[in-house]
């Protein structure tokens, strides 16, 4: 197994991936992912493929997210390991890596309390009713709240991945930063992760200049697909940046995106 995680207090993923699969989510294998959770927000661990502001970007997504980032990691772990075969070793599919991503982070959820059954009926009634619904998010709202609440399936090859673009866009956009604050099914049966972010006063929607030169002093360009959406960096792809996910603020007056594709570019 590739431990992507460094630790200095004694607590290694090696000994969170057997405690998982020696005793479930017992209450010995929380705490331990517990400790690891606190350990990455005390700037004791950190995750090898973020750098510092991606870092920063993982500790403000919150402890629900970094524990099922640490669950989704365990999964894949375990089917690579699984998938040798005498000297070849073959890569499991996305579908079936994430396929267990969502059943063990379901576990997980349940376990510590995280997992909201029927959170589309129960966000609704607290939360506000459906004020926008794309393919990748339905946003709750109610008038005079800071925050809007989001359930987030995923459009990425796995779960850890979907996760991971939550990172990546806090990152990039702290300004309408993604907190997970727990995990359900819709009812399609859809994985999503529950979420809430600023909410923006839209002045306007941002033109594709405006939204070029964001993009541009982030270290992003335009890759040039004809659609003007999709900008690549040094590091990651840049996606789905058209004018429905990136406003002009009210109160700035500055193009802000409160939604697009992020991912690591991976050879």
């Amino acid at each position: 197994m590739t431990n992507q995680f460094q630790d200095n207090n004694g607590i290694t993923l090696d000994i969170i991936y057997a405690s998982i699969g020696n005793n479930g989510f017992s209450e010995q294998t929380l705490q331990l992912i517990d400790n690891y959770i606190n350990n990455i927000l005390d700037g004791k661990t950190d995750i090898i493929q973020f750098n510092q502001q991606e870092h920063a970007g993982l500790c403000c997504a919150g402890e629900a997210l970094i524990g099922a980032y640490i669950v989704c990691n365990y999964a894949r772990a375990s089917l690579e390991a699984g998938s040798d075969v005498g000297t070849c070793k073959t890569n499991p599919p996305n579908w079936e890596i994430d396929e267990l991503q969502e059943k063990i982070v379901q576990q997980w959820a349940e376990a510590k309390g995280l997992w909201f059954a029927t959170a589309e009926k129960d966000i609704e009634s607290e939360y506000g009713p459906v004020v926008a619904k794309g393919a990748e998010a339905k946003v709750y709202y109610k008038g005079g709240d800071t925050s809007v609440v989001k359930l987030r399936t995923s459009i990425y090859a796995t779960l850890g991945r979907a996760l991971e673009s939550i990172v990546l866009h806090n990152a990039l956009f702290p300004e309408t930063q993604m907190n997970v604050i727990g995990f359900t099914r819709d009812a399609d049966g859809l994985f999503r992760s529950i979420l809430t972010q600023p909410y923006i006063c839209c002045k306007r929607l941002a033109t594709k200049q405006e939204i070029d030169d964001m993009v541009s002093q982030k270290g992003f360009s335009d890759n040039h697909d004809g659609q003007g959406v999709n900008c690549i960096g040094d590091r990651l792809n840049l996606e789905d940046m058209h004018p429905a996910n990136v406003f002009i603020d009210t109160l700035s007056g500055e193009p802000i995106c409160i939604d697009c594709i992020v991912k690591f570019i991976r050879k």
